[in-house]
């Protein structure tokens, strides 16, 4: 028997699921609320300590018990927040991340808090990605009406290009008709207009 069969080295590696990137934003952003609430929860139980050092003089702390999680997103809230950041590009993930990040540090908010600060950032990336699309659809329409308005000042231009021939009978057009055109210099080009 040999030793490979045991440590499983022969096995194709597990490919990862194939998810859209909808999905994947979802999952990132809904893992980094959890994260901040799990954060501000410790922070805020590391404040409460504090404060009862101060207040009596005598530390505790090692005598206390936390449960693992005290707060929790309610399961409508949480749906809210997931439907919330569908609406977020792949793009805007990394900067959405980057500023509720910002924002937690400069509050610095209790636990039942982050999900507001977080619905708020959310809220500014998706009036910030309609506005963009706004201005691109606007350029988009600004840009093809002008294609088609530059299509017809070329036609109408394209029209008026042969200057010599002309419907329009002149009195120079009969006099010249009776004298023999003069012969041009040889760098010049000779124009004959045929009617």
């Amino acid at each position: 028997m040999s030793l490979a069969s045991w440590f499983r080295w022969n096995e194709p590696p597990h490919r990862i699921s194939q998810r859209s990137p909808t999905e994947m934003v979802v999952e990132t952003l809904m893992m980094e609320l959890n994260w901040q609430t799990k954060q501000a929860e410790k922070q805020q139980r590391e404040r409460e300590n504090e404060y009862r050092k101060i207040k009596t003089g005598v530390d505790y702390g090692w005598l206390v018990s936390y449960p693992k999680q005290s707060y929790d997103i309610s399961p409508g809230e949480r749906l809210q927040l997931e439907d919330m950041c569908t609406k977020i590009h792949p793009s805007y993930c990394g900067p959405v991340i980057l500023r509720f990040r910002q924002l937690i540090a400069e509050y610095e908010p209790e636990a039942q808090e982050v999900s507001r600060l977080f619905r708020s950032v959310l809220q500014e990336a998706a009036d910030k990605i309609k506005e963009e699309e706004d201005a691109k659809k606007l350029a988009r329409q600004w840009n093809t009406k002008n294609k088609s308005s530059l299509s017809l000042t070329t036609f109408k231009s394209r029209s008026r290009i042969s200057p010599f021939i002309s419907d329009i009978k002149t009195i120079s057009e009969d006099v010249e008709r009776g004298t023999q055109p003069a012969r041009r210099v040889w760098s010049m080009p000779e124009f004959k207009h045929a009617k």
